[in-house]
């Protein structure tokens, strides 16, 4: 029974991927339109080109299959909590719920974020010191590697709450214990977001520390609330 709800549940999540980067590839030109929006934001016209034979089609492909699993990972985290929920206990089910939610949406926020603001602050950066000196032409190849490793790394630095609510509801942290350490958290937002940000600016590098911190003691803020 557990091997054939295993199988029915890798066949739905399977089924919902191929729809959604179906999806993607269908109305590719509007979403290649609106993932180079944030090269645009600034004013700047940016010109995109492909260096090979090919390249465009093979980019649209790897961004409709990127995109697509992005659509789909919440399908995906809700087939893994209904495999494992009858194996919980009956408190341990009261948390997968809200858990899988939260992630999901904070994984999306995170993704927004490094669309709407990071990637448009490390571009404007980019673009202002190079403006009156070179013309800029991207290539749409590297272009959509940097916005898509951009909106993951985000994605999954934004699961920082959700990870310590799960430790606290486990007793393995406390509320207090983590607002006594914020001055390495701190630091550490700033070696993480150095880390994260696939430019090196530091303009991007401090949006995304700022918002990690932010994360952090919402983290902590909300242990507080559940009174641990």
């Amino acid at each position: 029974d557990h091997i054939k709800e295993l199988r029915d549940g890798v066949i739905r999540t399977g089924i919902a991927t191929v729809v959604s980067v179906g999806a993607c590839l269908t109305f590719y030109k509007e979403l290649t339109t609106l993932l180079e929006a944030p090269a645009q934001a600034g004013g700047t016209m940016v010109k995109f080109v492909q260096l090979a034979p090919g390249e465009f089609f093979f980019v649209s492909v790897k961004v409709a299959i990127a995109v697509g699993l992005l659509l789909a990972f919440p399908y995906a985290l809700f087939e893994a909590a209904l495999y494992f929920t009858p194996a919980l206990t009956r408190s341990e089910r009261g948390v997968v719920g809200p858990t899988v939610l939260a992630s999901s949406l904070l994984f999306y926020a995170g993704c927004a974020f490094a669309f709407a603001v990071l990637s448009p602050a490390a571009l404007g950066f980019f673009l202002s010191y190079s403006e009156d000196v070179i013309e800029s032409q991207f290539s749409i190849d590297q272009y959509f590697e940097f916005i898509l490793s951009m909106g993951f790394a985000t994605g999954i630095a934004f699961q920082v709450p959700v990870l310590q609510v799960l430790l606290g509801l486990l007793n393995v942290l406390k509320s207090e214990q983590l607002f006594s350490v914020w001055r390495y958290v701190v630091v550490a937002s700033a070696v993480v977001g150095a880390i994260l940000t696939p430019s090196t600016d530091p303009i991007t590098q401090l949006l995304l520390s700022g918002a990690l911190c932010g994360l952090y003691f919402a983290g902590a803020g909300a242990l507080v609330a559940l009174g641990r």
